[in-house]
């Protein structure tokens, strides 16, 4: 009668696992599609009011140094020109 009593706790734990695997893998609600393609709009404006005229790419001409070679080192001496 013990050996079955030991054979309980893997039986429970196999039935623990199998139902924390359901829960797991359920099929959660997304939100409409509406909802996420306004919020991506939102990011969109807020991404343009950050970086709006800012980040304009250098011309194709325009050699581009790697950090530390030679070209300007920090903020500051960009700000003292």
């Amino acid at each position: 009668m013990a050996a079955l009593l030991w054979l309980l706790i893997p039986l429970a734990a196999g039935v623990a696992a199998s139902v924390w695997g359901g829960w797991a893998v359920r099929r959660r609600t997304a939100p409409p599609d509406a909802a996420g393609v306004a919020g991506y709009e939102r990011f969109r404006a807020a991404m343009e009011r950050t970086h709006g005229a800012e980040c304009v790419a250098p011309a194709a001409s325009t050699p581009r140094l790697p950090a530390g070679a030679g070209g300007v080192p920090d903020g500051r001496a960009r700000e003292a020109r």
